[in-house]
């Protein structure tokens, strides 16, 4: 039965989490080296007390949960192995990031050489504030540790015992959620650079009434995010092209993603939401950018 839940990072995600298990009665410890302040005033929001190193908070911690942008996974689970192997322990290490099958099976092999126990993880769905609208998909040959949290507020799902298989779930949903919404920003502002934006949203919400009114709702809070969807997209390319299938549409949604992140939209805090643009200003600063 864990006791202390390590979280590395409690961002925009690990926070939340952070929190949720929290509430639920665990202890729940980060190590805030090198983290941005934000990441510091989320942390203490939540709860999560800041340990100084990665040694103490493996030795404090049951159970570390990885929650990051897939670029610094790897870098997160060699700082843990390090400290694994000063401190001769173990721990269950679950990596819960939007990364590449193969990519976790390498970084699970990072964690199993220093003595810790590694969990395949991936979540779908927003931050967990609401009872079931998110899932933590989990596969690996020791996952009790990790199915554990079900009874601490996280809905935890077993997907068998062979590593890759939570991160190829995450890699097929986020092409089609996040994919999607790509494409509905390429295709709304190539509509507004070629003058036919108000004809095309007229015949959206005669023909396809519910795909637009998701585009009303979910893209003006998306250039936030834009900057750490571009690896997550890059991952989910590497996973088509491994298994022999085409990588260039979701390489696309990653250009998109690259374009939103050059706007000034993007330096915007997930918190800011009612500095957020409407759909139309949105794709107007777009269709700005790409003239530059």
């Amino acid at each position: 039965m864990p006791n202390t839940i390590g979280i590395l990072s409690p961002g925009d995600m690990g926070h939340t989490v952070g929190d949720v298990l929290r509430q639920n009665g665990l202890r729940v410890i980060t190590c805030l080296e090198s983290r941005s302040q934000r990441t510091r005033d989320l942390a203490q929001k939540a709860g999560i007390v800041d340990v100084p190193t990665y040694p103490q908070l493996v030795s404090e911690a049951d159970l570390i949960l990885s929650i990051m942008v897939p670029a610094q996974s790897m870098n997160a689970a060699e700082l843990v192995a390090d400290a694994l192997q000063q401190t001769d322990t173990t721990i269950t290490y679950a990596d819960c990031n939007a990364i590449a099958p193969q990519t976790v099976r390498k970084l699970g092999d990072v964690i199993t050489s220093a003595g810790g126990i590694f969990v395949d993880a991936s979540i779908i769905g927003p931050p967990p504030r609401t009872p079931g609208a998110t899932r933590f998909y989990a596969s690996g040959p020791q996952l009790d540790a990790f199915t554990e949290l079900n009874d601490y507020g996280l809905d935890v799902r077993t997907l068998g015992d062979e590593i890759g298989l939570a991160s190829a779930i995450k890699m097929c949903y986020a092409s089609l959620t996040k994919g999607l919404t790509a494409l509905c920003t390429e295709l709304l502002t190539a509509a507004k650079v070629l003058g036919v934006s108000d004809a095309l949203t007229e015949e959206f919400k005669l023909s396809q009434a519910a795909l637009y009114e998701r585009m009303e709702r979910g893209l003006p809070g998306m250039p936030p995010k834009a900057r750490r969807w571009i690896g997550e997209m890059e991952e989910i390319s590497d996973t088509f092209a491994h298994v022999g299938l085409t990588p260039n549409i979701l390489t696309g949604a990653a250009d998109m993603y690259r374009l939103v992140s050059e706007t000034h939209l993007a330096d915007l805090s997930p918190e800011a939401r009612d500095q957020f643009p409407t759909l139309a200003e949105l794709i107007a600063v777009l269709a700005e950018q790409i003239k530059k």
